[in-house]
């Protein structure tokens, strides 16, 4: 069964419903001018709140985008983050720092065009890319999610990819994280599909810009029911 990530949580009740459903990852977005964003103060009694509730709980996820090492540092410390999920141009040797000094699990998303490519051509040298990234990030100790690129946004946009460069690499071997347009709807066929190490969603699980607590049970019961 595929690990499960929900994303972009704000709110206690939310990230409640994350953990009875079963929910391996509850993502919490720090990155200044998202629509999510949560600060400091509200995110480390989010935590502290839902770790008093649920031992063992899901594990907790920082989502950052291209952000100075000492403030992803200080956040990772304030609010006890288990892990650090880096959206943007962050280096292998940034990831490195960070797991090093931070002692925390970092997970790189790579982003990928909505298209695999005009012609095979394309779409080889696409994957070749990829592939490179995610043996320099992976030797760096990191984690994998692949997600869609759209032009100046780092995630979270419910917009999807084509599943089958994600398939390919999975029949290569590597384990990654799969997220982009994801639903309660398609999660199943997109596991069946990719066969990826897990899932992960934000808008997928909303409602009128909302987490919805019928679609984060939905989704969670749908991702593993293969």
């Amino acid at each position: 069964m595929p690990c499960i990530k929900i994303c972009g949580l704000q709110r206690l009740a939310d990230a409640q419903v994350a953990a009875q459903a079963g929910v391996d990852y509850i993502g919490l977005v720090f990155v200044p001018g998202r629509r999510r964003r949560l600060d400091t103060a509200a995110a480390a009694a989010l935590a502290a709140n839902l770790r008093a509730e649920f031992a063992p709980g899901p594990q907790i996820v920082g989502l950052f985008v291209d952000q100075p090492l000492a403030v992803v540092r200080q956040i990772i410390q304030s609010v006890r983050l288990d892990a650090a999920q880096l959206c943007g141009q962050e280096s292998p040797d940034y990831c490195r720092q960070l797991i090093q000094e931070g002692e925390v699990t970092a997970i790189k998303v790579l982003h990928i065009p909505a298209q695999g490519g005009d012609d095979a051509a394309a779409e080889l040298e696409l994957l070749a890319g990829l592939e490179t990234a995610m043996r320099q990030y992976q030797a760096a100790g990191c984690h994998i999610t692949l997600d869609r690129l759209v032009d100046g946004l780092p995630g979270g946009t419910g917009q999807s990819f084509d599943w089958n460069i994600a398939a390919q690499l999975s029949d290569q071997g590597y384990s990654f994280l799969l997220a982009g347009g994801l639903t309660p709807a398609n999660v199943a066929a997109a596991v069946a599909q990719v066969r990826p190490w897990g899932v992960d969603v934000s808008s997928g699980v909303e409602t009128a810009g909302r987490k919805d607590p019928a679609k984060i049970r939905a989704f969670v019961d749908r991702a593993r029911s293969l």
